[in-house]
């Protein structure tokens, strides 16, 4: 699992220095739009468009266009569109299972372009409930060190839910179910901490291992799957070692 969370850690923070920004921005917007849709408009009151604000926020995404999104969700203003969550599965090349979240206002366009990202670099779409019993739903915080210990944080969270804290080398990930993620988030602050997100993300209970070859084919499966508009998450069952990591790039 680490070389798989290092591996996600370090793409997410390069997502938003490249030329994708302005798809990242567009993700993160949508995210704040549906939340304050489901939950309402009000942060201090909805746990999950909180969350997504924070995480804008910490993206750099304008605060002008956050709001927008938040009154657009909460009905405050005209445009906002109707989104639709849709979970497409999958396979990648080497017998790796994915799964692939769309946020979509047209569930043919977002089906053909996740058909046509999966064909194109050796995959296929696969039956619902083909792959999605290999996951299970939990929630992840990740926070950056800031000269922290492991033991640090396990005081802070434990009680709060946490089952665990990886180290991925800049900063810290824990697990939990995704019903404790708020109360996780929250202990995280409560003790004065930072935290640079906080997801409700499936995460793969049997990894397929990934030689260097392996890896190079799952990746760029996974950044076409991404380049799609309505992507939102990729979640995917693979390891890769520190070693295939760093041979990769």
């Amino acid at each position: 699992m680490s070389g798989h969370s290092k591996w996600a850690t370090t793409k997410h923070k390069k997502a938003a220095l490249d030329a994708k920004r302005g798809k990242l921005f567009a993700r993160l917007i949508k995210n704040v739009e549906v939340a304050a849709r489901s939950g309402g408009g009000d942060p201090d009151a909805n746990p999950t468009l909180y969350d997504a604000i924070v995480k804008a926020n910490k993206n750099s995404v304008p605060k002008d266009n956050i709001e927008r999104a938040r009154r657009r969700g909460a009905g405050e203003e005209a445009g906002g569109a109707e989104w639709q969550t849709i979970m497409y599965e999958g396979y990648a090349p080497n017998g790796v299972a994915v799964l692939i979240e769309c946020l979509t206002d047209n569930k043919n366009r977002a089906a053909s372009e996740v058909r046509t990202a999966l064909t194109r670099h050796g995959g296929s779409l696969a039956d619902p409930g083909s792959v999605s019993y290999l996951f299970n739903r939990r929630g992840v915080v990740i926070m950056p060190k800031n000269g922290l210990s492991e033991d640090d944080v396990l005081m802070a969270v434990l009680d709060a839910g946490a089952e665990e804290v990886n180290d991925l080398g800049e900063s810290f990930e824990i697990i939990s179910e995704a019903t404790d993620l708020v109360s996780v988030r929250s202990a995280v602050q409560e003790a004065g901490y930072e935290y640079e997100s906080a997801d409700a993300n499936f995460l793969a209970t049997v990894n397929v291992p990934l030689d260097a070859e392996g890896a190079k084919k799952v990746f760029r499966l996974i950044d076409a799957l991404e380049d799609c508009d309505d992507v939102q998450n990729v979640f995917a069952n693979f390891d890769v070692s520190d070693e295939v990591l760093a041979e990769v790039g």
